[in-house]
């Protein structure tokens, strides 16, 4: 069958030939329909030969024998996306734009989505096809429980700084829509898990906030939120409304709100009895005569911030109360309280000095007893423990004056805490001694107990 398509080509290519060579030399083809309408018709069946040839493999009118021996499997013709019709060069159809299952031109990823968007499309919306619509971004604003935990770091991290301005510029960084009166009830309720050192320092936060990041209408929202919230708080904190009282009142005293929201708040018959707890609390101390003077102190001056001779005192009234009642438990409450673990040396010097001035074994074991259970609570800390004996080891030659056996009591007691077992090595090797006149008269001492 190639041979006779073969041939049939060559035919036909003989007969365009000898038409084209009669033209060339001006020989007259006769002008006959049926002559004219022939060689059309030869022209025809030659081209349709050709194309039929060259899907089959033959190649340039069948010059090449070995092409015209190769069929074209018709699944690859069916699969082509080359143009069938004739014309062109053979390449794919509006360049892989078209047709069912391309992917298009190279570089139509690239194109906006609005370009291809078809009204049929279910998910088509006619208002975002605008093309005068504006797109901006929307933050959403979280909920007061995802504020809480977003604000209680900066609060805890405050508490050990006590940078209010770090604290301002922190919330600016978080603070969205109406979330302003969060910024005081989520300060308020970390406060109130903590102790009077930071509630002073929330007061002062409060009074710095003002102004800046918050407003008087954003304190009071915050306190109102509170009132509401306190049948919750007082579950974990029971003394909630007192406090809250304490700091509704502190707030008035520093200008942060008016006066009138604790003198005469107006949804007073309207709260939960707790609530009216805290705002009578706080009319109570806005009542009292120099009150402005008062609330300044209202949290005490906590920690580090009372004088030194605040603490001495304190420490000397807590010895001299624990020597006459031998309660261990409020010793240390009290202790704690003070809020000065930096300074814990000084009720240790304290005690010993006691026990050296006392000149008795009961003082002597009421104080050994004190300082163990302190030490085994770790209330205080050995380098504390070992700072206080070391403060009275170098004020002996002072101490001596006033009691001629100073050194020999201080034996009996270093050697007593010793064999309780919460003093060091170090602190033992350290221990000042003196002439041979000592010894005799600690072992006449001795005797004598």
């Amino acid at each position: 069958m190639e041979v006779e398509i073969v041939n049939e080509i060559d035919e036909a290519g003989d007969n365009l030939i000898d038409l084209e060579n009669q033209l060339n030399e001006g020989i007259k083809v006769p002008a006959n329909p049926t002559a004219e309408s022939q060689s059309d018709r030869v022209k025809r069946r030659a081209k349709r030969i050709v194309r039929h040839g060259s899907r089959e493999g033959v190649v340039n009118g069948g010059t090449n024998p070995s092409a015209a021996l190769y069929v074209a499997p018709q699944r690859r013709w069916k699969n082509s996306r080359r143009s069938r019709n004739g014309h062109g060069r053979g390449l794919p159809k509006k360049g892989g734009a078209g047709g069912k299952g391309v992917w298009g031109r190279m570089g139509d990823e690239m194109m906006l989505e609005e370009d291809y968007e078809d009204q049929n499309d279910p998910n088509y919306d006619s208002e975002l096809n605008d093309r005068n619509t504006e797109l901006r971004e929307v933050i959403p604003e979280p909920t007061p429980e995802e504020f809480f935990r977003m604000c209680e770091p900066f609060i805890l991290e405050y508490f050990h700084s006590g940078d209010t301005h770090e604290v301002a510029v922190s919330l600016d960084e978080i603070l969205v829509g109406g979330l302003r009166p969060l910024v005081t009830s989520v300060a308020v309720e970390i406060a109130m898990d903590h102790k009077d050192s930071q509630r002073e320092m929330i007061s002062v936060l409060i009074s710095d906030l003002y102004g800046r990041v918050i407003t008087p209408k954003d304190i009071i929202k915050g306190f109102d939120l509170l009132l509401n919230n306190l049948p919750d708080l007082i579950l974990d904190t029971p003394e909630a409304p007192t406090i809250l009282g304490n700091f509704i009142a502190r707030a008035v005293a520093d200008d942060c709100i008016p006066p009138i929201y604790a003198l005469s708040h107006p949804d007073l018959d309207n709260m939960n009895e707790h609530a009216i707890i805290a705002i009578k609390r706080a009319e109570t101390l806005l009542s009292m005569k120099q009150s402005m003077v008062h609330l300044d102190n209202i949290w005490g001056s906590g920690g580090p911030l009372r004088p030194v001779k605040t603490i001495n005192k304190k420490m000397t009234l807590l010895l001299k109360e624990y020597r006459e009642s031998k309660d261990i438990e409020e010793a240390q409450r009290c202790l704690r309280e003070l809020e000065v673990p930096h300074y814990h040396h000084e009720l240790v010097y304290e005690a010993i000095v006691m026990s050296l001035e006392g000149v008795n074994q009961q003082t002597e074991e009421a104080m050994c007893t004190l300082l163990k259970s302190m030490d085994n609570c770790c209330l205080i800390s050995p380098a504390m423990m070992e700072q206080g004996f070391q403060r009275v080891f170098d004020d002996m030659a002072d101490i001596v004056l006033d009691v001629p056996l100073a050194y020999v009591m201080l034996d009996r007691f270093v050697e007593r805490c010793s064999r309780a077992g919460f003093l060091s090595d170090q602190t033992i090797r350290s221990m000042p001694t003196r002439s041979l006149i000592w010894l005799d008269a600690r072992a006449t001492l001795k005797r004598l107990s």
